[in-house]
């Protein structure tokens, strides 16, 4: 079954905007400011750990709506459905602006929700939540945390690179783009699993 969390991008590989690659970091920073940059920040078990990147101001609203979260679903079973909405939104924005500030779209992400060339799905669950999945899910998501942390290393240098190569070239290099990708959407699957927006355990893949 495909997992419940998904992100699409649409493939921007030539005739790129070196300009504005450039000066992506600086344009970037008005939305790292509310959704963070490259990195994961989870909560669980009242806790919060941070693995490569804050998560911006947008994100510590996330993060205290998942310790609550924690509770709600712990003890009742439930996810609020309020709290739900927000941590959607707050991702769907956050695929939007790492999309940009990655270097996989030129076009400038929008405050809040509207079209854009990079979007994430997430599937309600269906029945009962777990309970013992959300109770233990701080420590449950430690070997992806591992994981993206080595991958974050490797994708900073590959990055580097690409940055370059857009800048001389016009072009970003479809091996470094799909790779890059691929870490945007296994970031964004554990980031939904720990903001207990779903149970089912991410899969180990870029896919």
């Amino acid at each position: 079954m495909p997992y419940p969390v998904s992100v699409a991008v649409e493939p921007s590989l030539t005739n790129r905007n070196r300009l504005t690659t450039a000066f992506r970091l600086i344009l970037a920073i008005p939305h790292i400011i509310l959704v963070g940059g490259v990195g994961v920040s989870v909560a669980g078990n009242g806790r919060r750990e941070s693995f490569g990147g804050e998560t911006g101001l947008l994100g510590a609203v996330a993060f205290v709506l998942a310790v609550i979260s924690w509770f709600t679903i712990v003890f009742t079973g439930q996810h609020v459905l309020g709290i739900r909405q927000f941590t959607v939104f707050y991702l769907r924005w956050r695929t939007r602006a790492l999309s940009y500030l990655m270097l996989f779209e030129d076009q400038y992400p929008p405050f809040g929700e509207a079209p854009y060339p990079s979007s994430l799905t997430v599937i309600d669950p269906i029945g009962p939540r777990d309970r013992v999945s959300v109770g233990f899910r701080l420590f449950l998501g430690i070997p992806h945390f591992v994981v993206l942390v080595c991958l974050g290393v490797v994708w900073g240098f590959t990055s580097f690179v690409a940055w370059l190569a857009i800048l001389i070239t016009g072009a970003y290099p479809q091996g470094l783009y799909d790779f890059g990708v691929g870490i945007l959407r296994w970031l964004l699957r554990v980031e939904a699993y720990m903001l207990l927006l779903v149970d089912e355990y991410p899969p180990f893949s870029f896919t």
